[in-house]
């Protein structure tokens, strides 16, 4: 059950039903569970199901999510530090990590990376896609974005939003490094899923 400075669903039950006047027994009541069961709910004794949670939610007159709201304000943060970020380099383009996955939410997690595109290299393939989408926003220098059938040209300053299904690639045709922040999700790059 969740403390820490937030009250737990069961203390925030009694709390509402005491501040509303309301007795254990015309709450059970019209929730269809014993003032017993209530009552062990409401000093987080049991856990009830998710139906009678919605059926006291709704006796209360609140969302079900306000009974939960301290615990959705208490969620994992990840801070990577400069020093710690992860780097890969593979044929000319440099990645380094500037997000990193908590939560083991992979399919709703983001993953963001500083991309560096050496003068004549690319990333991506002109043959294949894969699930997800991607949005870059160019920091520097210029890039080509091959898109299915369409050519993209960027520049620094501007940014893409895409499926990520489509077959893509990004070519810096330039003399010069191109760097731009790129975010998928879900996450592509599986070494910097770890930690």
């Amino acid at each position: 059950m969740l403390k820490d400075g937030g009250k737990t669903y069961g203390e925030r039950i009694r709390a509402l039903r005491e501040m509303q006047k309301l007795t254990l027994k015309s709450v059970a009541s019209s929730v269809g569970i014993s003032e017993s069961l209530l009552s062990q709910i409401e000093r987080n004794k049991v856990s009830p199901s998710i139906d009678t949670l919605i059926r006291i939610a709704d006796a209360l007159g609140v969302d079900m999510e306000h009974l939960f709201k301290d615990y959705r304000q208490q969620r994992t943060v990840s801070v990577l530090r400069k020093d710690n970020r992860s780097r890969l380099e593979k044929e000319g383009v440099v990645y380094e990590q500037l997000s990193r996955l908590v939560d083991g939410e992979r399919d709703t997690a983001v993953e963001v990376v500083l991309l560096e595109i050496a003068p004549g290299c690319r990333k991506g393939s002109s043959q294949y896609g894969h699930r997800g989408k991607e949005v870059g926003i160019l920091l520097e220098g210029e890039v080509e974005l091959l898109y299915g059938g369409t050519s993209y040209h960027l520049q620094a300053g501007d940014s893409i939003s895409f499926d990520s299904t489509i077959p893509h690639t990004l070519i810096n045709h330039s003399r010069a490094r191109a760097r731009a922040i790129w975010v998928m999700s879900p996450p592509k790059l599986n070494f910097f899923a770890e930690g």
